[in-house]
């Protein structure tokens, strides 16, 4: 098969069709570019989709904060860490020295009273909300490049979870499911009408890319029932909108969700991505049990490969590329963000080794 371009092979990964050789794609903890650039190795602020090749690039575009107009307090300050007060009402406690996810502290939120009182009332589809110019700068970028451009923001589950905190989200899927199905639906249509403000004025990507983190180690945050009966009627109205301008859907989830996969697939996903394998995800069984209807994107261990061992990496990549390639729906990348610790002739590798082990002869 000749050369494709990076643009068609993803959308022929999407679609589960033959192409040149899987698509690759990555994420980054921030503090590893640093990192890699005070050592030489790339440019501050250089767009690392045009430094390593990679086949898609997305772009972050709008903001769903309540409050547009609050000020983040600083409540807490350390030397390692600072205590944020934000426009939802919730404190968040994040590292200074290093990237990661915020501690949740505690909440504005935490029952419907409050949700309705301080929350809902604003969340309108105002323009401000919308990062015209910088989707408008990434769209025409990967389009000069021929790579595949993705729409990218956060579904409901994490639309809902910022706002009162996992822990009386899922207590209120529990004992009070339709005002969490209230929050769903009020956050799926504010994800549409952004939407379609944007494409109207700014034209359509190339897909869309939804972060809903759905599980941890060993288990999804709710069971499949409680999905089909609270989440799934919303991921299935913006999935819809999506299909309806006739793009496909990659849907990232980190933790063990498994078990919400069929869900997921009925939702109308078409590309399921990180597979984080430290929390009990297996790309090989998902391709095997679902390879015939989903893609997959992601699934091999990044712990393998901050070892910085290239053995380790070869062993991790070829016990799995050439059996997931076979259904032409994979693409390579980590089940998690690179850290600062993974060397960048490592990572050079890994890209290396899995294209090749990923070529189609």
């Amino acid at each position: 098969m000749k050369e494709m371009t990076k643009r068609e092979r993803m959308i022929n990964m999407l679609k589960r069709k033959p192409m040149d050789r899987i698509p690759v794609f990555e994420h980054f903890w921030d503090d590893t570019q640093k990192f890699w650039a005070e050592k030489g190795k790339v440019a501050v602020g250089e767009d690392l989709a045009d430094h390593f090749g990679f086949d898609m690039s997305e772009f972050w575009t709008f903001n769903a904060v309540a409050d547009l107009d609050f000020v983040p307090q600083v409540v807490e300050e350390t030397d390692e860490t600072v205590l944020i007060r934000d426009g939802n009402g919730a404190l968040l406690r994040r590292h200074k020295l290093h990237d990661t996810t915020p501690e949740h502290v505690d909440f504005l939120v935490k029952t419907r009273a409050e949700w309705e009182e301080h929350i809902k009332p604003r969340l309108r589809a105002e323009r401000r909300r919308i990062d015209f110019a910088g989707y408008r700068k990434a769209k025409e970028a990967a389009r000069k490049a021929d790579r595949f451009f993705c729409w990218s923001g956060v579904n409901v589950f994490e639309l809902m979870h910022p706002v009162c905190g996992h822990e009386n989200l899922l207590v209120g899927m529990a004992l009070d499911p339709d005002w969490v199905r209230d929050m769903a639906e009020t956050y799926a249509a504010l994800m549409i009408d952004l939407q379609e403000i944007l494409f109207a004025e700014e034209g359509k990507p190339d897909g869309i890319w939804y972060y809903e983190d759905m599980g941890f180690k060993g288990r999804p945050f709710f069971s499949p029932s409680m999905y089909a009966e609270i989440i799934q009627p919303s991921h299935v109205k913006t999935i819809d909108y999506a299909k309806s301008l006739s793009l496909p859907v990659i849907m990232h989830s980190c933790g063990f969700v498994e078990p919400l996969v069929p869900g997921m697939i009925e939702s109308g996903i078409d590309c399921l991505e990180v597979i984080e394998v430290k929390a009990g995800m297996d790309l090989i069984k998902l391709y095997r049990d679902f390879g015939d209807r989903l893609s997959f994107m992601g699934g091999i261990d990044v712990r393998t490969i901050y070892t910085n061992d290239r053995a380790v990496i070869d062993a991790e990549l070829g016990s799995k590329i050439p059996v997931v390639k076979e259904g032409n729906g994979f693409a390579l990348h980590s089940d998690h963000s690179i850290p600062k610790t993974v060397d960048y002739e490592t990572y050079r590798y890994f890209i290396e080794k899995g294209l090749e082990l990923g070529a189609y002869r």
